[in-house]
């Protein structure tokens, strides 16, 4: 498991403990939620839970809408926090993702997913240990669609040079903390030239600074392919939001599903730790066959980036010997 470290801020600590933001989010996010908050209070983590319980599903009313102001303030308040996935309805017009939102208010701009075989899961290919850094605040997540006419729409998807520098300069200091050899910028700059040339030609700048890694890119087609039939060519990849979306997910499908792939979202004051896929689940809340392999790990590296190592370690080894067991 990958650490995760920032010098920049200090999480809330009040006599000898932390007190971390809790949001179980929708689907099977409160059951997941339950499993590690039973772990951590069994293995007497150093942590007290400010649960805030913000919902996407009824978002849109008044009360959804101070539950997310109020999450948001506990976070800015505790500047670490544990999250599920909030629900964001597809037929709501005009309503923005509470997801995309906190992220693009507290500006935590770095998503990291791991993507590793977990040992009992058997799968179509071995050895895969890559890391893929998404840029979480712009792109095609900006947001920004009208109709300018009725039956034409118009998505603007937005990439500025600091925000490319800023992930760029991210994903070569993971490598490094990491011990990582390899970073590979995805983008699409043959048919998208401004945009992802853009984010393409910051990356080959950034890569300057750093000549002990390795350093490539490829165009999100071909990326998806190379994934599939030989991923363990990857390290660290770094790419805009929506890429970064669609690969999380198809990596995640190589070493077992979303259920066991952590992650965590990074900014310079706050830093959220969630499931590296973003699934909800309402198909199977409330059924107990949610896997809480993903938010159970995910709390790990949220202990790890607290320094609490041994915490981490214990958890994350009784998760893989559960599930070597079979």
């Amino acid at each position: 498991m990958a650490t995760v470290q920032s010098d920049i801020f200090k999480p809330t600590k009040y006599g000898g403990k932390y007190t971390v933001t809790l949001i179980p989010g929708d689907g099977i996010g409160v059951e997941v939620a339950e499993s590690v908050k039973t772990i951590f209070k069994a293995d007497n983590v150093p942590i007290e839970w400010e649960q805030v319980d913000v919902s996407g599903v009824d978002s849109g009313n008044k009360h959804s809408e101070d539950l997310f102001r109020e999450s948001i303030a506990s976070l800015r308040r505790n500047k670490l926090g544990l999250k599920g996935i909030l629900h964001t309805p597809i037929e709501r017009s005009g309503h923005q993702s509470f997801n995309v939102a906190l992220r693009q208010e507290l500006d935590i701009y770095a998503s990291i997913v791991l993507i590793k075989n977990i040992p009992g899961y058997q799968t179509r290919h071995n050895n895969v240990d890559l890391c893929i850094i998404r840029e979480n605040t712009e792109g095609e997540y900006s947001g920004l669609e009208h109709q300018p006419v009725n039956g034409v729409v118009e998505s603007l998807k937005i990439i500025t040079r600091a925000k490319s520098e800023r992930i760029a300069k991210f994903a070569f200091s993971f490598a490094l903390a990491n011990n990582r050899k390899k970073v590979t910028c995805i983008h699409k700059a043959n048919i998208m030239k401004l945009a992802d040339g853009l984010f393409r030609s910051t990356f080959k700048k950034v890569a300057e600074n750093y000549p002990t890694l390795e350093t490539n890119d490829m165009i999100v087609d071909n990326a998806s392919m190379q994934a599939v039939s030989r991923p363990q060519q990857f390290d660290v990849m770094v790419m805009p939001n929506l890429y970064g979306g669609i690969l999380s997910n198809v990596a995640a499908a190589l070493v077992g599903g979303p259920g066991i792939v952590p992650g965590c979202n990074m900014g310079r004051d706050v830093a959220v730790f969630e499931p590296g896929c973003r699934h909800v689940g309402l198909d199977i809340q409330g059924k107990d066959q949610a896997n809480p392999t993903a938010l159970i790990l995910s709390g790990s590296m949220l202990l790890r980036h607290l320094g609490l190592d041994d915490h981490a370690n214990r958890i994350s080894k009784a998760v893989y010997d559960v599930i070597g067991e079979g």
